[in-house]
């Protein structure tokens, strides 16, 4: 059971830095005030967005913007060694030591100029990981009020379980949207609310505006008529078919067109008819339900 309460939709940092729209500190502050001001008050982060400078851009951003601390919730997450200029690494690979889970923990809180993290998350689950090790460090970390809860990312529901014999898990961070929607028929939605895990979903939008495939094809074709119905953008709409889901899924979004910030609260007031709903999976498997 967690102890953070999140906002109803998280905004996702990864593209904020060098790998994508490459915002000043300036832009970020001015980000991170467009998001409070649209009740979207927590942020997601990892070690490694923009090879391992965005958290630390983001941190000028919050201490310029003198926001109270308590105004809003930081994610980050750890695990992935990835080759970067300011690294010694060699090859990708992951890293679950105790000491590596406790640095990697303590240079996030330095980068965003805070002294806790709401949640800390595993990136992705390794072969490697030793269930006792990762244990010590996240109960070192949480009793010195360094994190607040503890969850996990990309990990299946055994790999979970795994973990949640030694330490309480609170959130798993996976793929899950209208064209990516295996966690809702694998069994992972159904373990983590039996567990009281609270899922997010990265790319919530999928890929409907990013492939040109027969399967969005037939989404688009069926969204224009719903933004018809509904009075709202498609990217809205699909935002809301992920909420409707009973696991109570937080969608990260990744944008910063300041518009698209303003209307994606309106997916948290939205719930789509049952039948619509339907319509959408319906389409995005290009078959009815069996």
């Amino acid at each position: 059971m967690s102890k953070t309460t999140l906002s109803p939709i998280i905004a996702g940092t990864m593209n904020w830095g060098v790998w994508d729209k490459n915002l000043t500190p300036k832009e970020m502050e001015n980000m991170i005030h467009v998001c409070l001001e649209n009740k979207i008050t927590t942020f997601d982060h990892a070690d490694i967005y923009g090879s391992y400078t965005t958290e630390a851009d983001f941190g000028k951003a919050f201490a310029s913007s003198k926001i109270a601390r308590e105004k809003l919730q930081l994610i980050s997450k750890c695990g992935i060694q990835m080759l970067a200029e300011t690294k010694s690494t060699t090859i990708k690979h992951y890293d679950y030591s105790k000491a590596h889970i406790i640095k990697s923990a303590e240079q996030s809180l330095k980068n965003l100029q805070t002294d806790y993290l709401d949640v800390f998350l595993l990136h992705r689950p390794s072969p490697l990981m030793e269930v006792d090790e990762i244990a010590e460090a996240i109960e070192k970390l949480t009793a010195e009020g360094k994190i607040i809860d503890f969850g996990l990312s990309n990990f299946t529901t055994s790999q979970t379980e795994l973990l949640s014999q030694k330490t309480e898990i609170s959130y798993n961070q996976v793929q899950f949207s209208a064209t990516n929607f295996e966690p809702m028929l694998d069994g992972s939605f159904d373990y983590m609310q039996m567990n009281n895990i609270r899922p997010m979903s990265w790319n919530p939008l999928g890929c409907v505006f990013r492939k040109d495939i027969p399967q969005t094809h037939r989404l688009k074709k069926l969204l224009a008529i719903l933004v018809s119905k509904y009075h709202l953008g498609s990217d809205t709409l699909l935002l809301s078919w992920v909420l409707r889901h009973p696991a109570k899924v937080i969608p990260i979004a990744g944008t910063v067109n300041v518009a698209r910030i303003q209307s994606l609260m309106k997916a948290v007031d939205l719930e789509l008819e049952k039948e619509d709903w339907f319509a959408i999976w319906s389409e995005s498997m290009g078959q009815d339900v069996p």
